[in-house]
This record gives structure tokens, sequence and C-alpha cells, in this order.
């Protein structure tokens, strides 16, 4: 398998900055914002852990903000691999846009409730997997089932939502669109942060886990 390209970041790209524009936002809509700062690197590794780097060929990213999530992707992903973000700020889009010249990498100015028309306009008929800081829990209920149920539809069979938030209000409308739903918590992030792992196979029922051919 050919390396991934190294990205990063042009030189100016400032970290003091990219807190400031997060902070600025976060001010001026909380409803689209979970936190004030953004992610820790304990947070990323965390919600990052059950992608299979080696099969991912198409990923998408919903609410990238300042890119914390988007360079660990695009540091990891395989040469070949497409991430495709969707973010609703124009602040954030035109940052993402000028601080990751990666040609893996496509900006979306869109909502995630539209993922699968984004797909479909890429050429890639579905995901392997979607990573989403969105927060769903303070979204109108119809729009977070519109956008689980969207994103399910959007995901290979073997597919995953990968979920991080700073409350479990969203985990009833992830159980109503996913089979198989795993949780976690990321304390070493402000605030602690809950994660959510969507598989869309049903599991194996107890009774036949761990039974060979």
């Amino acid at each position: 398998m050919e390396a991934a390209p190294t990205t990063s970041a042009p030189e100016a790209r400032s970290h003091a900055a990219e807190a400031l524009l997060f902070a600025r936002n976060f001010l001026r809509y909380p409803h689209m914002l979970g936190s004030i700062m953004p992610s820790s690197r304990y947070l990323v590794d965390a919600v990052l852990e059950p992608v299979d780097w080696s099969r991912a060929r198409v990923l998408v990213e919903y609410g990238p903000g300042v890119g914390t999530f988007t360079a660990e992707i695009l540091r990891r992903m395989r040469a070949d691999a497409r991430l495709i973000v969707i973010e609703t700020n124009d602040e954030f889009v035109k940052f993402i846009g000028s601080a990751f010249p990666d040609k893996r990498l496509s900006v979306e100015h869109d909502s995630a409730e539209n993922v699968a028309r984004i797909l479909q306009r890429h050429a890639h008929a579905r995901a392997d997997y979607v990573v989403s800081g969105i927060p769903l829990g303070s979204m109108p209920r119809q729009l977070q089932a519109d956008i689980t149920l969207a994103s399910r539809t959007g995901l290979e069979p073997s597919g995953k939502l990968l979920v991080y938030q700073f409350t479990s209000r969203v985990l009833p409308v992830l159980r109503e669109s996913f089979p198989d739903v795993r949780r976690g918590v990321v304390i070493r992030n402000f605030p602690p942060a809950r994660l959510f792992e969507c598989s869309t196979a049903v599991p194996a029922p107890a009774w036949a886990q761990g039974r060979s051919a």
C-alpha cells in the first residue's frame, strides 16, 4: 500500500488564531458548536480508534470547525483515500479550504442531512466512515433524525458513524437508525466528551459471539 503523503497546514497557521476563531464562532452560534474549545488530542485519538485505515477509502466529516479532526484524518488515511468535510459555517469553510491544501480533501458548504447527495456529487456511492462532532443533541428532534438516517443511508454495509458529543441526549435517535451503538467517555477533554460508535451491521447475539465456524 502506498504511504499517505504528509499533510501539514501552512507555517503561518497559528493555534492561537484557531482557538480565537473557534471561540468567536461559539459565542456567535452556540447552538452550532458543542464546546468553546477545539477537541483535545485525547478525544481525537479516541474517536478515530475504530477506523481501519487500511481499508478506508471514503471518509466524511461533519462540522470540521478549525480542522482539528481534519488534520489527523488526512495524516492517517491512505494516499488514494478521499475525505469530504461538510460545514455550514462560512468562516470555517473558508478556513479549512485555505489551511489544508490537500488534493484528497473536498470542502462542502452544506448540511449533513444532504450527505447522500454530496457523496453522489463526488462520484461516491457510500462512505466507509462518517465522523461527526456537530451538536446533534441540541438540534430539533426531526433534524437529528434526518441527519442520523441520512448518515446510515450514506454508509457502506460495514461502515460506521463515529459521533462525539458533550451530552447523551442524542442516544435515542442514534438507536433508531443504527442496530449497534457502543458508548464511551473521554475525560481528558474540556468538557468531557461522550462517544458513540454506530454500526450498520446487526451485532451477533450474545450466545453466538466467540463461536467458531
